[in-house]
């Protein structure tokens, strides 16, 4: 029987006060990791310290305030934040916005938050691994950077580089102990998406009901039929940090349900 054993890691999880940080932060500390939780809030970070917690009785958790979106939160998340074995690059953030109303201000906070906080946060943390032998880099990116949506160009733009870079950065870790690899989620039942979601729903619809119809309508070549739950992109993370995944690496999970139409 396979198991997933993170006992005596440490894994930092950026952008993880909510949604599928927040989820894949439990998911971590339930299998034995030490989780850093991240937020720019502290009593946001605090109240998911407290959710991880109660997830997983025992858990050794900490928590650090700090806006990735700047150098200056980078470091001083890897300043309070001292050991990584497994850095999980979730920060992001998205938004619905006509290409032609997205300002230069617009483009740069979205290459900040969801490009350089990957690209700091990395830089801070794989030397450390590398030195160790073992690592594990994962790019919480979407099925948006493969299938751009027009009213998201930025942030699908901004996905399709995370890719990239997540690819470049495996490369650099050739031959060693360290993978470097991306995670892609299609709609998710987040709390974000459930406010969303439940603002247009049909009178008496669940919120399970309502993530139905906005893939039938939004994104229809789904195969699932339906937006994954937390857990079910929690659950591949997991394993893609885990010692189990060894071979995996440069690669781009989908965790969509099929959206995307290739092979």
């Amino acid at each position: 029987m396979l198991s997933i054993d993170l006992r005596g890691k440490t894994a930092v999880v950026t952008g993880s006060t909510v949604g599928i940080g927040l989820a894949i932060a439990k998911s971590l500390a339930q299998a034995g990791a030490a989780v850093v939780v991240n937020g720019r809030k502290q009593d946001a970070v605090d109240q998911a310290v407290e959710a991880v917690r109660r997830h997983t009785p025992g858990a050794s958790v900490q928590g650090v305030a700090a806006d990735l979106g700047t150098a200056e939160g980078c470091q001083q998340l890897a300043a309070q934040a001292t050991r990584c074995d497994i850095l999980v690059n979730n920060l992001g953030i998205y938004g619905t916005t006509p290409f032609l109303e997205i300002g230069d201000d617009e483009w740069q906070r979205y290459w900040d938050v969801n490009i350089m906080s990957g690209v700091r946060m990395s830089r801070a943390y794989m030397p450390q691994m590398l030195e160790r032998n073992w690592g594990r880099v994962v790019f919480i990116a979407s099925e948006s950077a493969l299938n751009i949506p027009a009213d998201m160009v930025h942030y699908g733009t901004s996905k399709t580089a995370m890719l990239g870079l997540a690819r470049g950065l495996a490369k650099m870790a050739a031959g060693t102990g360290v993978t470097v690899n991306s995670v892609l989620p299609g709609p998710t039942l987040s709390e974000g998406a459930a406010q969303m979601l439940m603002a247009t729903a049909a009178p008496g619809q669940t919120l399970e009901e309502a993530g139905v119809a906005f893939v039938k309508q939004n994104r229809p070549s789904s195969i699932i039929g339906r937006a994954a739950q937390l857990e079910e992109v929690a659950n591949m993370v997991a394993y893609v940090a885990s010692p189990l995944s060894s071979a995996t690496t440069g690669a781009a999970l989908r965790v969509e349900g099929g959206i995307v139409d290739s092979l």
